[in-house]
């Protein structure tokens, strides 16, 4: 909105010619979405107070976590407000991937909200699996189909870029659809399994974030993308914008939510902020290298499919409780300890992420 309004003027003013540039409105983005966040924080804090909108706490949880009963949940609103609205403000409002881009958030985090309040009415566990599922897919399949579409008669869509090999790109086909679809669906429970402890969630989330702003800025200049040998799309560079929103929404929540939290952000923030990764790694054809910025995410998924998995065949534990940030505070890890440590891999994977543009 704000690039609509005063870049035109540029040719009367030569000083608007800076809103011409990506780079510029992403830090003023981030800067937007960082201020919205901390002085909505506390209104949204005492508003969830003051309506009883506390977290619940689960009986076969960690007992340590029995003092965090009550904490006012759902921040995820404060998250969503944070990066929606910068984002609007900020970036190229004709670009179709900022809108799917909102769409995707707006989406999930609906499906996240409605969990959310089924579990206010009484029900520990929300609304059922298969349901979840069935949402999640759906708002997937409208996502994926609005990318696909964008991008016309291109066959670089439903190609799938490997990390550190140069020439392999396989073709999927029709059957690139329902693999972004699952890329989308499993990046938002994977967000929504590792937000367990105070800040855990939203320190990978900001970073994984970063990693893709580079990665989107880089894919939609023609000669960034065609030195280091990936897809180049033109849409994608205004994306950067989208991505410096939720970074700065991400550091303005991360105020309210550092151990020992004000707020959580609940299945609102952790499905939307997972779903919108998801997308992103969609339409900037960096699908693959999810696995590795998001490697923390990926960790807890999979110590949940593991443990399950394995109690079911042989009635033990792999971990002594999943997810695996729950692991390690059983083995004596101090809440704090888990939740810096977490970072630290995470912020090594995006580096390593990263490094995998040019190592091919």
């Amino acid at each position: 909105m704000i690039y609509h309004l005063l870049y035109p003027l540029h040719e009367h003013f030569s000083a608007f010619n800076v809103f011409r540039y990506i780079s510029f409105r992403s830090i003023y983005a981030v800067i937007t979405a960082f201020a919205m966040a901390l002085a909505l924080g506390p209104v949204l804090i005492h508003w969830l107070k003051s309506r009883n909108i506390g977290e619940k706490i689960r009986d076969d949880g960690p007992q340590t976590h029995l003092s965090k009963e009550g904490t006012p949940t759902m921040g995820g609103i404060l998250i969503f407000l944070a990066l929606v609205v910068p984002t609007l403000l900020w970036a190229d409002l004709s670009s179709v991937y900022i809108w799917i881009g909102l769409l995707s958030t707006t989406l999930f985090a609906g499906i996240g909200l409605y969990d959310d309040m089924v579990k206010l009415k009484g029900e520990t566990n929300g609304i059922s699996g298969k349901s979840k599922l069935a949402y999640q897919f759906t708002a997937a399949f409208l996502i994926v189909t609005l990318i696909y579409m964008s991008q016309g008669a291109d066959p670089v869509i439903t190609r799938v870029h490997v990390p550190f090999l140069k020439n392999v790109h396989p073709d999927f086909g029709v059957w690139y659809i329902p693999f972004a679809m699952l890329v989308i669906v499993a990046s938002a429970n994977a967000v929504n399994l590792t937000d367990g402890l105070d800040g855990l969630a939203i320190g990978p989330i900001l970073i994984s974030f970063m990693a893709y702003l580079m990665i989107c800025y880089i894919g939609g200049h023609a000669k960034f993308a065609t030195y280091l040998n990936i897809p180049h799309i033109s849409q994608l560079s205004e994306l950067t914008v989208f991505c410096a929103a939720v970074v700065g929404a991400s550091l303005g929540f991360l105020w309210y939510n550092f151990y020992p939290a004000m707020v959580f952000m609940g299945n609102v923030g952790s499905i939307a902020l997972g779903g919108a990764l998801g997308t992103v790694a969609v339409m900037s054809k960096q699908e693959v290298i999810l696995v590795i910025v998001g490697g923390v995410f990926v960790a807890e998924a999979m110590s949940v499919i593991i443990q399950v998995a394995w109690f079911k065949s042989t009635g033990k534990r792999v971990f002594r409780m999943a997810p695996l940030h729950h692991h390690f505070e059983q083995l004596g890890w101090p809440e704090p300890q888990v939740i810096v440590r977490f970072w630290v891999v995470a912020f090594i994977l995006a580096l390593l992420s990263l490094s995998t543009l040019k190592l091919r």
